[in-house]
């Protein structure tokens, strides 16, 4: 699928995403997900402003052309860096640029941007006017319902407003508050309360805005139900470890079917990643862990878990390589 046909209907064409996780969604996740679902929207992990600019973009950028649609997502909070880092983003040919303003992460806090931001709406909504100005490709934020003490019936809306009238026209908000101080980043993710009312209100109030909702969603039940208020909905932890159950039927919210069948044919044609993965000099680990949860809750599971955790780590070369991943199709296609 192209970039202009995913973009060709604004109105339907991010109905789902997969949320930007750190050690997770890098470019072979992105891949195996792309072939699961031709529609769903994927983001990078974050890539922090300084890094780019001054690191080795091509490490942190490059991706396949089959990725597509792909958004990159951006950490920082210095206007001019975030503006160059937008520019180069582009330049690479993904097809949205973030900025990440929910990441509760103690490393994040002290380089002031993710979560942290939230408490200074006018520096982002300059960080993201800067980024507008230098990026011909859209400009979206990821935030919070609001961090630690504050109200969020009175943040959000400011600061949704705020970031609007800067030129953001796409939100994806995260239904929880960050607590900057006493939680995880993974506590983060799951103790503070979620309040998807207060994010639908959002929607009312910003009718002329397209806002996903994010946090706690983990089925395409509760992500129609969702679409019936939102424009949007981003998944995370479901879609990486339950990847059948999520975007393996997701294409069905656009009224077309899945490129699979079932995971075992999902499994069957992404053989031929891992081939090329190996050609290209790369280890089987690094593809295969991003495909444990494909047999999620059905026969066979554990052995295929079994077989890529345990074989992929001790293949020394491609023919062993892919002796692993064929005996962990087996394991998959021998009856229940």
């Amino acid at each position: 699928m192209t970039k202009t046909s995913y973009f060709s209907n604004k109105n339907n064409g991010f109905m789902l995403s997969v949320a930007p996780m750190m050690d997770w969604t890098d470019s072979l996740c992105r891949r195996i997900h792309r072939r699961l679902s031709r529609h769903t929207l994927l983001y990078t992990e974050m890539v922090t402003a300084p890094a780019l600019v001054y690191g080795d973009r091509a490490k942190l950028l490059d991706f396949d052309v089959a990725e597509h649609p792909v958004a990159l997502q951006l950490g920082g909070s210095d206007p001019a860096q975030l503006a160059e880092a937008a520019r180069i983003g582009a330049e690479w040919g993904y097809d949205e640029i973030n900025l990440n303003v929910g990441c509760p992460s103690d490393r994040v806090q002290s380089g002031c941007f993710g979560a942290v931001l939230m408490t200074r709406p006018e520096l982002v909504a300059e960080c993201v006017a800067a980024m507008i100005a230098a990026s011909p490709v859209e400009v979206t934020v990821k935030c919070r319902i609001g961090v630690d003490n504050q109200a969020p019936e009175a943040v959000l809306p400011d600061f949704i407003a705020r970031v609007r009238d800067a030129g953001v026209r796409r939100l994806t908000i995260h239904a929880r508050k960050a607590w900057l101080q006493g939680l995880s980043p993974r506590e983060n993710r799951e103790v503070p309360p979620l309040d998807y009312p207060l994010v639908h209100r959002m929607k009312q109030q910003f009718p002329e805005l397209h806002l996903s909702i994010n946090g706690g969603i983990a089925t395409l039940d509760a992500t129609r139900e969702h679409l019936a208020v939102m424009d949007g909905v981003m998944i995370g932890r479901a879609a990486y470890h339950q990847p059948w159950e999520v975007l393996g039927q997701a294409d069905r919210l656009w009224g077309t079917e899945p490129p699979f069948s079932d995971p075992l044919a999902a499994a069957q044609a992404l053989r031929e990643l891992v081939e090329t993965h190996l050609d290209r000099g790369g280890r089987l680990h690094q593809v295969t862990r991003h495909m444990l949860g494909l047999f999620h809750g059905r026969p066979g599971a554990r052995g295929w878990r079994r077989q890529l955790s345990e074989g992929a780590s001790r293949a020394c070369n491609r023919a062993e390589a892919l002796a692993v991943y064929d005996a962990a199709l087996a394991e998959v296609m021998a009856p229940a």
